[in-house]
């Protein structure tokens, strides 16, 4: 049988799940919800550090033009400029070089041709030099880009005239560059409030971000990528961020580009916070709302649960146990009413008990006053007829046996009484064996005049030797097998007795190859005064075989065998035997297969029992 739930764990676990269910909603959506706010904040913050980029790099390519202009239109750099050995220029410009405090200055004759170079760092050779310059003539920005061994520049080209712009001889051209480094990355960084990154085509040339992050394959992707702007998610490091990034080169063939990112790790810490603090408050909410609903629960249910003990109370036979019907509720209007059907109940009960017993009585006394009046009827009978003079001896003898037959009858018929009225065991029992016992039974069986042609078979097993009642298991073996020889055929009939012994156990089977069980009594075989087909049956042959197996602590039942033979089966419990007299010796397997015989006179020398 599945165990049911109570109503008050029902109530609880609802309780927990919808509790339960609400928190993970609301996590889920209030977690969407940040996170395209979060996101979105990211987004704006970077538009919004590109734009002050955008202004601080103008300011910046503002003043580093002026600052060009100036030390174009100084007069030792006109006088530098007018020597016309390359190696003098050389050396004389260190001294404009230190004073402008730039990280690169190139020097050109008016023919284009490099004739200085003077950097902070190796690695920008004159010929790279003088590629990048004849570039940037052709380039109409004010400024240029320079890379040359790692080094990123933006440069500044100036001429430099001998005189004013408009009336003075061109003398050469004057570059100046500031190297784009970490440095410059740092204070990009603090202006835009983000992670920066400056890129030379597919080289990270400065960054804020950390070495093992500076060369991530998703940096230089993004890096090299399309010229969009729109914001992109990607993973740096093991780090996710959102990324836009401005292309600084212009028309140049290779781009230069600043990436901006903002990491959105970082923002989802607070996600984390908040996930853990509704985590914390949907607990909180589990355990206070288990702690109401239990409360509650045990308030309604408190009733139910007495109304419960009280029906399983009824279905027991306890019809006075106690309820507490108090209340205006449903649940007390329900405990009042049951209170009341139990009552009706009770009386209903009574009044059945008490018309089942005046049937009882009655069913008994017409059955025995019908059983008593024949054997009266025949003694009477035959006692007049010991009154004649004119019998003979024999017939005398032959009457003095009915008498005696008839008295036998009425007192079995009180023995059967008693045994059936009796409440309580009176057993003798003693080791005995079972197969004797059979054989008593069945001999007195063989008496009975109507069951000439039926055929007892009895086999058995091993050793018949039990703690048994002999002469109560008597009479009942004896009703039983006198029910299978009624109920077997006139001709060919044929009864089977079988004993064996499973374990310390004892089965005794008895089967017949009669119809059968009629279907009108076949569900109350047992019960008293039940009886189908007899004309002087009793209907407490049965009654009496269970009282008699029962006080034994056995049980004895019926069923149809495959081969359509009517079988009750008898079990009685086993006892060790306590010395080596009564254990005894194995008893050999015996079959033993005896034809119902008609002795009269053995007749007369037992009881019979009618079922």
């Amino acid at each position: 049988m599945v165990p049911r739930t109570r109503l008050r764990t029902r109530f609880l676990l609802s309780m927990v799940l919808i509790t339960a269910g609400l928190t993970a909603l609301s996590l889920l959506v209030v977690r969407h919800s940040m996170e395209g706010h979060v996101r979105e904040g990211i987004v704006q913050n970077l538009r919004n550090s590109v734009t002050t980029f955008q202004n601080f790099q103008h300011d910046r390519e503002v003043m580093l033009t002026h600052s060009a202009e100036l030390v174009a239109y100084l007069p030792i750099t006109r006088a530098i400029m007018t020597a016309h050995d390359p190696a003098t220029i050389q050396d004389a410009s260190k001294d404009v070089w230190q004073l402008t405090g730039s990280d690169l200055l190139v020097l050109a004759d008016r023919s284009g041709k490099v004739v200085a170079l003077h950097t902070k760092s190796e690695g920008l050779t004159r010929e790279a030099a003088q590629k990048y310059f004849e570039r940037s003539l052709n380039e109409e920005d004010s400024s240029h880009w320079w890379f040359g061994s790692h080094h990123l520049y933006q440069t500044f080209v100036q001429p430099v005239y001998f005189g004013s712009k408009t009336e003075g001889p061109l003398l050469g051209f004057l570059i100046i560059g500031y190297e784009i480094d970490d440095r410059l990355a740092r204070e990009v960084g603090k202006v835009s409030a983000s992670q920066v990154a400056f890129s030379y085509g597919d080289e990270i040339v400065a960054t804020t971000l950390p070495p093992g992050q500076a060369q991530s394959a998703g940096l230089r992707t993004l890096a090299t990528g399309s010229s969009q702007t729109a914001p992109r998610n990607i993973e740096v490091g093991k780090e996710n961020f959102v990324a836009t990034s401005l292309d600084l080169s212009g028309q140049q063939e290779i781009p230069v580009r600043l990436t901006v990112l903002g990491s959105y790790d970082q923002a989802a810490k607070f996600l984390d916070n908040l996930n853990r603090l509704l985590l914390l408050l949907g607990f909180t909410a589990v355990l206070v709302g288990s702690a109401l609903v239990f409360l509650i629960s045990y308030t309604f249910t408190r009733p139910l649960a007495t109304l419960v003990e009280g029906v399983r109370a009824l279905e027991h036979g306890d019809f006075y146990h106690p309820l507490d019907p108090r209340g205006s509720d449903e649940v007390a209007e329900l405990t009042s009413a049951f209170d009341r059907m139990r009552a009706s109940l009770l009386k209903t009960q009574q009044a059945l008990l008490e018309s089942e017993q005046l049937a009882t009585i009655g069913r008994m006394a017409s059955s025995i006053s019908h059983d008593l009046r024949h054997a009266l009827a025949a003694v009477v009978a035959n006692s007049e007829f010991l009154c004649d003079g004119r019998l003979t001896s024999a017939q005398r003898e032959e009457l003095y046996q009915e008498v005696r037959t008839g008295v036998n009858q009425m007192t079995d018929l009180i023995d059967s009484l008693l045994e059936f009225a009796r409440t309580r065991e009176s057993l003798s029992p003693t080791y005995a064996s079972l197969n004797e016992t059979v054989q008593r039974a069945m001999q007195a069986v063989r008496l009975h005049p109507r069951h000439q042609g039926t055929l007892i078979e009895v086999r058995s097993h091993g050793q018949s030797l039990a703690w048994f009642d002999s002469r109560k298991l008597e009479r009942a073996l004896y009703n039983l097998l006198l029910n299978a020889c009624e109920a077997a055929p006139g001709r060919d009939g044929r009864v089977l007795v079988t004993i064996d012994r499973t374990g310390p156990s004892m089965m005794i089977t008895v089967s017949d190859n009669g119809p059968g069980i009629a279907e009108p009594i076949r569900d109350k075989l047992f019960h008293p005064f039940v009886s189908f087909g007899k004309e002087n049956g009793t209907g407490l042959g049965l009654t009496v075989v269970q009282k008699i197996v029962q006080d034994h602590g056995g049980e004895v039942f019926q069923e149809r065998t495959e081969d359509a033979r009517t079988m009750f089966c008898i079990t009685l419990p086993g006892r060790a035997p306590q010395t080596a007299a009564e254990a005894g010796e194995d008893e050999p397997a015996t079959n033993t297969f005896l034809p119902v015989e008609n002795d009269r006179a053995t007749q007369n020398s037992i009881r019979h029992s009618d079922t």
